[in-house]
């Protein structure tokens, strides 16, 4: 047996077990820092520090508050709240209490609140501040087994005598927690002890783009081999600093803090996505986890900034880009063939001025340290993939679901490969299907959906084979290349099968301003596209070509703009398939957002919501129109 295989067959029940013996080894350790907003709110925030013994005091005493609330094993304690080091401290406190963790966007609307509150019968709601106890008073009626609420900033919260201790704050639960465990030492130790693997640890509601959410059901186990298999895959360690914003609401994110616990590195923790290049300079992190959206948003960046610096800086950008990715290609395919990631002097000399030029000042953006990004979620555009490796910020792609705990599979450190998501964790398999879906099984796939069993049935078969609904190609040597969403594949009314996010994608590195596009053409005869530019970049260039002072929708209704969009969708066409071609588009008069309901938490696509949200614009561009 290896000793990865070892690794991870030995895995101790539960995250839980793992946090203790981490805080046994390495007490005095740097585990989390934290931003202080400046006292009067002008200036810099103040970063501090938890040790993990530090950190442990408040989880043992969240999880001895808990109990004394009366929240037993396997019961539901749900967690509505941005990124802050207080989610992380409270998902472990209920882990190490017994219970699972229901998790809840801050940003999810009161009804739907409500719907994953009594659909998992969480008994305790930790909510961050006054906005998301607003909701559960609101809905209060319709929640008879909520028991209490446990606000995390009280900033505003006014507290009622009628509602007696229905609601507390954080600081009030530790004060008693503490209290409780005076009296009963080894409480935790004999809770954390009692889990076993297959006891449930957390209800994650999948974003529904129709119908209500599923929560799926992952139990403690997931989450120690997830830890694990990250640990044995070597892209982490001790020395490490990790900067985390994802929502931890999302299994993304909440994967991270598995991970970490199990290597024992540092994770700056903070979910104010406006922060992310202000923090960057200050935490200088070594890794990090984003989405694509994020990447396109910093390349859009660079490049309107570049253009804003007159024609030659813009040509210079241009030119650094082209070396940036023929470098990277060249690297990787060296790399693939002979295990050095070389290339031609030429090459490598141009590449350094490019370096000198402009990718390095967009690595100290990053914060100078940066050794590896992990992206997920969705599929990253290639080109821009190669753009980030080109300046050194090596962009490792990685897959997985909310139903397989979120990592099945990244990109294997200096063997990277853009364009796919690299190959199984340790432990997972994976096989492709007839017609091209992608099946897995293993360790960290879940245990099903809550309440439904014939929704578990559809994607889960008897063999532990999980059906993902996505469509892949696997490499001989094992590395996975995402094409589509199974139900996402449009089928023209020529009969020709395409794959919409691979169009997108391209779209995304050929054109600077682009926001987000969404590719349509089932059961029609050519393909359209409604198109939402980034506002920054966008107005940007209304300012120097004659728009300067307009709205947002003033300046992409304007002539000048569409000129402008239609270049890009040519040169698109240019490198696209006949059928898979862009006859018409709309630009949007704003962007998608999560607010209006057509993004996910996690900055998703989703592709019926919008469709039926600009049907009408849709319509029009099939209008008059002869269907096949």
């Amino acid at each position: 047996m290896s000793d990865t295989q070892t690794l991870i067959e030995n895995r101790p029940p539960s995250v839980a077990a793992l946090f203790l013996e981490r805080v046994a080894v390495t007490p005095d350790a740097e585990a989390y820092r934290y931003p202080v907003p400046a006292p009067s709110g002008v200036g810099p925030d103040e970063w501090k520090s938890l040790s993990w013994s530090q950190a442990a005091d408040r989880v043992y005493a969240i999880a001895a508050g808990l109990i004394e609330l009366g929240v037993r094993p396997e019961q539901r304690v749900a967690l509505a709240s941005s990124t802050r080091v207080e989610w992380i401290l409270a998902d472990l406190a209920i882990m190490c209490a017994g219970a699972a963790t229901t998790t809840v966007y801050p940003s999810t609307k009161s009804d739907e609140s409500a719907f994953i509150l009594s659909d998992s019968g969480s008994r305790v709601l930790i909510a961050e501040d006054a906005e998301q106890l607003a909701k559960a008073r609101e809905k209060r009626a319709e929640l008879p087994e909520l028991t209490h609420v446990v606000v995390i900033d009280s900033t505003g919260v006014e507290f009622s005598d009628e509602e007696g201790d229905w609601v507390i704050g954080l600081a009030e639960l530790e004060q008693r927690g503490a209290a409780y465990l005076e009296k009963n030492a080894d409480l935790i130790r004999e809770k954390v002890a009692a889990i076993t693997r297959d006891q449930l640890a957390t209800l994650i509601y999948t974003s529904g783009t129709t119908g209500r959410p599923k929560g799926v059901r992952l139990p403690h186990d997931n989450w120690s081999y997830m830890a694990k298999a990250i640990a044995a895959t070597g892209l982490v360690g001790r020395d490490d600093i990790q900067y985390l914003w994802l929502p931890l609401a999302h299994v993304f994110g909440k994967v991270l803090t598995s991970g970490q616990i199990e290597v024992g590195h540092v994770t700056a923790v903070d979910g104010r996505v406006d922060k992310i290049i202000e923090n960057l300079p200050v935490v200088r992190p070594t890794y990090m986890a984003a989405v694509p959206r994020i990447f396109e948003k910093v390349y859009n960046g660079v490049a309107a900034k570049a253009r804003a610096g007159g024609g030659a800086k813009y040509k210079i950008f241009q030119w650094a880009a082209g070396v940036g990715r023929e470098y990277a290609r060249t690297t990787q395919d060296n790399f693939r063939r002979t295990g050095v990631a070389s290339a031609p002097f030429a090459l490598s000399a141009k590449h350094k001025v490019a370096d000198t030029l402009v990718f390095g000042k967009i690595r100290e953006a990053f914060g100078g340290n940066l050794r590896a990004c992990v992206s997920g979620s969705a599929a990253l555009a290639p080109d821009i993939g190669f753009f980030f490796a080109g300046a050194g910020i090596h962009v490792l792609e990685g897959y997985g679901l909310t139903e397989s705990s979120a990592a099945s599979f990244v990109n294997p450190g200096e063997a990277y490969r853009t364009g796919t998501v690299g190959k199984p964790l340790p432990g997972t398999e994976v096989r492709i299907a007839d017609d091209g879906e992608i099946l897995l099984r293993g360790p960290g796939i879940m245990e099903g959906y809550h309440g439904l069993p014939d929704k578990t049935a559809e994607v889960l078969e008897s063999d532990g084979w999980f059906h993902t609904g996505d469509i892949g190609e696997l490499s001989p040597d094992g590395y996975l290349r995402i094409t589509d969403r199974k139900k996402d594949l449009i089928k023209t009314s020529g009969g020709k099968y395409i794959a919409p996010a691979e169009v997108e994608g391209q779209f995304k590195a050929v054109c600077p301003y682009v926001s987000n596009i969404l590719v349509h053409g089932a059961d029609r005869n050519f393909c359209t596209a409604l198109i939402a530019l980034d506002e920054p970049s966008i107005l940007g260039w209304a300012a120097d070509n004659g728009l300067e002072g307009r709205s947002y929708a003033e300046v992409v209704a304007d002539p000048a703009t569409v000129k402008l969009i239609d270049g890009y969708v040519r040169t698109l066409n240019e490198g696209l398939q006949r059928w898979q071609t862009i006859k018409k588009f709309q630009i949007l008069p704003r962007d998608l957002d999560i607010e209006h309901g057509e993004l996910t938490p996690s900055l998703k696509l989703k592709r019926p919501v919008v469709e039926r949200q600009y049907g009408h614009l849709i319509d029009e561009m099939y209008a008059g129109t002869r269907e096949a």
